[in-house]
């Protein structure tokens, strides 16, 4: 059978660092009150004029030199983000131009934190289809943008940062031992958009908005829902917490993805974590936190790697894959 293989990644970070510290002189927080509920330390803001799609390109740059691919050979671009450059473009045609790229498909995804795994799963479609060879897959945000910095119980948790992925389509033997996307689950339930939403848009304010979270009520939901769709990935393919290698889930909170791993009996050792250094950057979580394992020799080819997230409207959504 046809599958996509993750040949390379790649990820990015603005280069200015902000500490717990710095929030705390700025709004009523404490490093010991964002450590203890969150276990974030600190996180990277972009700078004035620097854009999602500079950071997408950067990201997306480093994974074709892993990947050992030329831009000229990408004939599908997927950007997963909420903080896009423009209402259009997408943001995505926009890493096409500063690649090069004149061939193929551009085009974003919207589904907030769950960005990235929407965005692996319909590159996935598409070359297992075979109307298309490889794909650059890229989660990026600057939802520095769209926070409200006077609101401690928002500002405190995300950051800016991309990361990338170049996926090939092969002929693979369709076994469970298969190089590259085994299997992934989506799931989206729009009544619960006051949970986690921005509370602006064209269509509605004609303003940008600020991010607003029920942060108990995300909380409440996340844990279920992410081993929901995490169970259904083990039952599509035969894997289970003991003989998938690393579990790199989205990273929003320590005491989720630690409830989390905890339900399913997935051993924290098993667990990459980047929460700690990143914040929570969205669509850019998990493509970050992979690179950030690959790189330091911990994922390696031919392991299993289970990703999963959770984001506003809400969407939820996982994937396993062999590398």
């Amino acid at each position: 059978m046809r599958r996509s293989r993750i040949l390379g990644t790649g990820s990015y970070l603005p280069a200015r660092r902000v500490t717990n510290a710095e929030l705390a002189a700025r709004v009523d927080t404490s490093d010991e009150w964002i450590v203890q509920r969150t276990g974030i330390s600190a996180r990277h803001v972009a700078a004035e004029g620097e854009t999602t799609s500079m950071l997408a390109t950067k990201a997306a740059e480093r994974a074709l030199e892993a990947a050992g691919v030329k831009a000229s050979d990408i004939d599908l671009i997927i950007l997963a983000t909420a903080t896009p450059d423009y209402t259009f473009p997408a943001t995505a045609t926009q890493v096409q131009h500063a690649l090069g790229i004149t061939k193929g498909v551009a085009f974003d995804v919207a589904a907030v934190c769950s960005g990235f795994v929407f965005a692996l799963s319909t590159a996935d479609k598409f070359l297992t289809s075979g109307s298309h060879s490889r794909a650059l897959v890229i989660g990026a945000e600057t939802f520095s943008r769209i926070l409200d910095w006077e609101d401690r119980t928002t500002c405190v948790l995300f950051g800016d940062g991309a990361g990338a992925v170049v996926l090939e389509a092969y002929d693979a033997a369709g076994t469970r031992e298969d190089q590259g996307i085994l299997t992934s689950h989506l799931r989206s339930d729009g009544r619960h958009r006051e949970k986690l939403f921005v509370d602006g848009g064209p269509s509605t304010t004609m303003t940008v908005g600020h991010l607003r979270m029920e942060g108990k009520e995300v909380f409440k939901h996340a844990v279920g829902m992410i081993t929901d769709v995490i169970v259904d990935a083990f039952a599509a393919t035969g894997y289970d917490a003991n003989t998938i290698d690393w579990f790199v889930p989205h990273q929003a909170n320590r005491r989720i993805i630690t409830a989390s791993a905890d339900k399913l009996n997935i051993p924290q050792e098993k667990v990459v974590l980047t929460v700690q250094d990143h914040g929570n950057t969205s669509a850019a979580s998990i493509p970050l936190a992979l690179d950030t394992a690959v790189r330091d020799g911990r994922i390696r080819k031919g392991q299993v790697v289970l990703i999963e997230a959770m984001g506003g409207g809400f969407t939820w959504g996982s994937a396993l894959f062999r590398l």
